[in-house]
């Protein structure tokens, strides 16, 4: 019986700065990110999904939006040290 992993960060830390990167490669346009982080992301006229500023102080919405990506396209890590956000390293 596995053990679900945990969430990447169970709070966003204050102060932190995220590069935030979508996988173009594999978005299927769902949009659940667009939805669940308002302004943080759009999609352009080919439905593939943009972050709208690639480098965005820690936010849970964007987290939440990476986390429920349906096909998992969005990363995110920490600003500088490169250090993944989402999705955890295994």
């Amino acid at each position: 019986m596995g053990v679900p992993p945990a969430r990447a960060y169970s709070s966003v830390g204050a102060g932190d700065r995220w590069q935030v990167e979508v996988d173009r490669s594999i978005c299927i346009g769902s949009a659940q990110c667009v939805h669940r982080a308002q302004g943080a992301f759009r999609l352009d006229s080919g439905m593939q999904s943009h972050p709208v500023e690639p480098e965005t102080d820690a936010n849970e919405k964007v987290l939440e939006a990476a986390e429920n990506c349906p096909v998992e396209a969005i990363m995110i890590t920490l600003l500088g040290s490169g250090e993944p956000v989402f999705p955890p390293e295994e």
